[in-house]
């Protein structure tokens, strides 16, 4: 068994943003209540003429860049995305073809905000059979094309990027990578975040589109209180597992939903604030990119370093939930 590290984190933002001062000239809302019940500031949005795929691209690129390896070598490539540029080919397609990674096979992986997590244990479990050596996880979205914003209470809350994480085999020896992880999904939470229309059981008609049926629809409420549970529940039955303590984390790198679910999770856990990554102000929730946003982040600011034990940790509609066990290799 082969233990899978990360070797390269990328990013891609659009430019343009949305802020809550943007918000308050469009629906009743105002910055404080943003701010108090989210954490969110502003928000990037893609242009019209920019897809997932786009701006999965762009952040798959600097993974590569910053790794120094051509996207030739890349073997397989998994999207985790909820927005994908069209229902087929997979984004996955449109990003193996664009990038001119043409020995890589892959595909798209739906799990919602979870999805990232699941696409990285799911490269982990690649690299450690011995199948594959060199896989690419990118999670993007572009929630700016599911958001009504007509809904003040969930306008507010999405945006849109992408992160891309390279996945490697660890040295023969080495104290690097994947060390566990956990996940779990709870179908019958499905009603409490999704989008009603636009699959087989509700296609596209002229009345799926009056009613507003082809935006995200959630109960704030239920689902913040999952996410708490859920986050906090992982984070602990992977320590206890591998008999470790909150002492022992380095830095907890959670999906970026809400600063108030980040902050309850954190106290629960007894983990300080230095050591939870919250930067859900600058991005909102951009969903499968929040991860790798944070993970980036933390990189460039120097919160994350080689030897870290790191716990990611995530929620998403389905309902699901995951965690995961790193030490940080670089």
């Amino acid at each position: 068994m082969h233990r899978a590290k990360i070797t390269a984190v990328g990013r891609y933002v659009p430019p343009g943003t949305l802020t809550n001062a943007d918000l308050e000239k469009t629906i009743d809302t105002n910055d404080d209540w943003i701010v108090t019940r989210t954490g969110i500031r502003t928000r990037h949005i893609a242009r019209p003429d920019q897809a997932t795929s786009d701006l999965a691209v762009e952040a798959a690129k600097e993974a590569l860049a910053r790794r120094g390896v051509d996207a030739s070598t890349v073997e397989v490539i998994i999207v985790c995305t909820v927005t994908p540029d069209m229902l087929f080919p997979s984004t996955a397609c449109l990003v193996q073809d664009r990038l001119g990674a043409k020995g890589a096979w892959g595909f798209d992986l739906v799990a919602a905000c979870s999805g990232l997590l699941y696409g990285l244990t799911t490269a982990a479990q690649m690299i450690a059979s011995g199948s594959q050596k060199r896989v690419l996880v990118i999670g993007a979205d572009t929630m700016s094309r599911i958001v009504d914003y007509e809904d003040r209470a969930t306008c507010v809350l999405f945006g849109d990027g992408a992160g891309a994480l390279l996945l490697e085999p660890a040295e023969e020896g080495e104290d690097a990578g994947l060390i566990d992880f956990q996940h779990e999904i709870d179908g019958s939470g499905g009603d409490y975040l999704y989008m009603p229309a636009g699959g087989s059981r509700h296609p596209a008609s002229h009345e799926t589109i009056d009613n507003r049926e082809h935006f995200v629809h959630q109960d704030g409420r239920q689902v913040y209180r999952y996410a708490v549970n859920k986050m906090h529940d992982v984070c602990r039955m992977l320590l206890d597992r591998n008999g470790l303590t909150i002492a022992d984390v380095d830095l907890l790198i959670p999906h970026q939903a809400n600063a108030r679910i980040i902050g309850a999770v954190a106290e629960r856990l007894g983990l300080p604030d230095e050591k939870t990554v919250i930067n859900i102000g600058d991005y909102g929730n951009t969903t499968g990119g929040t991860i790798p946003l944070a993970t980036h982040d933390s990189l460039a600011q120097g919160r994350l370093k080689k030897g870290d034990l790191v716990l990611m940790a995530a929620v998403g509609a389905g309902l699901t939930a995951g965690g995961a066990l790193w030490r940080w290799g670089y």
